[in-house]
Order: structure tokens, then sequence, then C-alpha cells
């Protein structure tokens, strides 16, 4: 049995399709057009629909991509989150299908996970002096500026597709659930607040729902290698529905997965260890 496949899920019908399936660790995939891009030890790959295997992307001699990665609203820059020149993981930017990098975020450690709409901003995780946070800055690079902070964690900002809001998880009520802001960082509100562990909300192209990954209650951070549930709420908030029930966590829908059309979204399910 393979390691990881590659999913596909329809969100109205619930049929579920298997793009690829590999013994490699792949993580986190974005839709690229019709082609999908995942990370794997460090490179990233692009899987077309219509031929799916595992196609290097060259990045360059930036050999360190985590799985915090994805493409420019019209499909042109591809951005990455990678430690190969520092040591710890910074944001560049690049052509679509592959070049040199360029580093956007000076400060360290910086992590993407949201693009704006307009394409002139980026949105990432950081962590300053020890605090977690939800940062922007030009997509040109330029000046950081620290959206929201302090005690506890905070993780996947994307955006709204009107460019009005960005969600994102935090801990910062006592329990890891889903929040989101206006695109300045004020007005914070809880979305969720139920015993799952809620990490990485991806509101739809549409903006009528949001996916994210959902943990079992009590879980610590956000471990590969766990039964976990991928789960759709309104937007506008209210109850969730789970779409999915795997065995996977770290990897699995780190990163915006939508389809441009927003009738899909992809994510990577893991082999249990009883079945690899």
């Amino acid at each position: 049995m393979s390691f990881a496949t590659l999913e596909i899920c329809d969100v109205e019908s619930g049929q579920i399709t298997v793009l690829l399936e590999t013994d490699r660790h792949i993580e986190a995939p974005n839709w690229a057009g019709e082609a999908l891009i995942v990370n794997a030890e460090g490179r990233l790959f692009r899987v077309a629909q219509d031929a799916p295997e595992l196609v290097e992307i060259d990045t360059g001699g930036h050999t360190q991509c985590n799985n915090d990665h994805g493409l420019s609203p019209d499909g042109r820059w591809l951005v990455i989150s990678d430690s190969s020149e520092v040591g710890e993981s910074c944001i560049y930017t690049l052509p679509a299908t592959g070049g040199v990098p360029e580093r956007i975020t000076m400060q360290t450690p910086s992590w993407w996970h949201g693009w704006s709409p307009d394409g002139e901003t980026l949105a990432y995780t950081c962590r300053r002096e020890g605090v977690f946070g939800i940062a922007t800055i030009p997509e040109a690079g330029g000046d950081e500026a620290v959206l929201i902070a302090g005690g506890g964690h905070y993780d996947g900002p994307d955006y709204t597709p009107d460019g009005a809001h960005i969600w994102f998880n935090s801990d910062r009520g006592g329990q890891m659930n889903l929040w989101r802001m206006r695109a300045d960082g004020s007005e914070p509100e809880e979305m969720t607040g139920g015993d799952s562990v809620d990490w990485f909300p991806h509101p739809s192209p549409d903006g009528r729902n949001v996916v994210f990954l959902s943990y079992p209650p009590g879980t610590s951070g956000h471990p590969f290698g766990r039964e976990v549930e991928l789960r759709m709420m309104p937007a506008a908030g209210g109850a969730a529905k789970t779409l999915v029930s795997l065995y996977g966590g770290q990897g699995t829908i780190n990163v915006p997965s939508w389809s441009p059309d927003g009738r899909r979204f992809a994510y990577v399910r893991y082999a249990r260890p009883a079945d690899s």
C-alpha cells in the first residue's frame, strides 16, 4: 500500500477522487489551474491531473521548502517558505514555472499562508522575540506589519475572496479554534468553539464556506499521524459538517487548496501504520 494519496473531494456530491498514490511523504496541495502543487523532502512538485506524477519544480538552491507554499491570484508567481539560506523559514517568490527565488521577508521565522485577492499582499505566521502572530508584507517586499500577536499560538492566515477579512487559527481564547479578523487586524472574532481542535481555515472562492482541519479534543499542536476530519462551515458562522474522515494531520491541508471553481478541494491522506 502507498504511504500517501493525493485526493480531491467534490463538496456537493461528496465524491472523492484519488489523483496520485506515492511512497513519498507529500504534503499540502495547492491548486494550480488544472494541476496541483505539493511539497516532499524539501522540494516542490507539480502533479498534472491528466498525467498524475511528481514533476519537480526548479526552486534554485532553495531545497529546504516546508509545506507553506502557494500561487498568486493570477497564477504567475509561486510563494515558498524555505530555510536553506539562513536556517529559519523565510518567504520567497519565484515564477510559477520555476526559477530563482527572491527573498521577501527579512525577519525570521516566517511561514506563508495567504495571498490577498488583489495580489498585493502576503499574509503569514511569524514568531518575533518568541511571540507568535499574524503578519503581512507587500508582495514585492518591504515593511512587515504584525496584525495580531500575543500569548499562545497564531497560524494559518487566509484571505476571504473579497479581501475584507483574514481567517486564522489561534488558542488566544484558551483552546485552538478558528478566528476571523478584518484585513487590518482589527475586530478579531472567534468562529468555532466546540471540543475539537481546529486548524488551517480556507475560505471558498465564492466566499460562502470555509474548509478546515479538525483534530480530536485534547490534541496538542498540529501533529502528523492522527485520526482527523476535514470539515466545512458557513463563512458567516454556524455548524460545521464533516466532509472527509482520514488518517493525517500535519501535511493534509496546510495551505489554500480549493479548486478555482470552488467545487472541489485537494488534500493528502496517509496510510495508517497497520496498513502501510
